[in-house]
């Protein structure tokens, strides 16, 4: 009977060896397959560590431009603003005059305009008057005279100050 215990006990030790060398088997093919998923995840982690750089590298190139695009933005507005400064300060020496009738000046403008400017302002002008005038229209020559009047610019220069006709005070214009 002891033999028999004795090789009941060696076959169930047996089984059990058998059992755990299963499982071990078992592992090893679980540890295998882990190990080359594992490796295939590194792979592709790499693959996205280098995708992620460029991306990185792309942005940054990015935000260059965009800081560049808003520099050049600020200067835009800047010289913009300039801009309308510059044609503010140079329509100030300018008078504007509205309503004259078509072809009212003939052919010679300045003529006209030291004539009527006196007239319209009761003002005195010296002998260098009105240096120039712009016609902000196409020539009005063969214009009919039912046609809108369009305006004229003069420039009134005033070394010789222009005073109000028996006026103490001088006009700046």
């Amino acid at each position: 009977m002891a033999d028999q215990t004795q090789g009941a006990i060696m076959d169930r030790i047996r089984q059990e060896i058998s059992t755990v060398g299963r499982r071990l088997e078992g592992m090893d093919n679980t540890m295998a397959s882990l190990t080359a998923e594992t490796k295939s995840m590194r792979l592709d982690i790499a693959g996205y560590q280098s995708r992620v750089t460029g991306l990185e590298q792309r942005v940054a190139t990015v935000e260059t431009h965009i800081t560049s695009s808003q520099d050049r933005d600020q200067e835009l507005i800047y010289l913009c603003s300039k801009l309308i400064d510059l044609e503010d300060r140079s329509r100030r020496d300018n008078v504007r005059f509205l309503g004259f009738p078509e072809n009212a000046e003939g052919t010679d403008i300045h003529s006209y305009l030291r004539e009527t400017l006196p007239k319209l302002t009761g003002l005195t002008f010296g002998p260098s008057g009105v240096s120039k005038s712009a016609q902000t229209r196409p020539q009005a020559m063969g214009r009919s005279q039912s046609t809108p009047p369009n305006h004229n610019m003069p420039h009134v220069i005033h070394a010789d100050p222009p005073t109000p006709a028996g006026g103490p005070y001088a006009w700046n214009i």
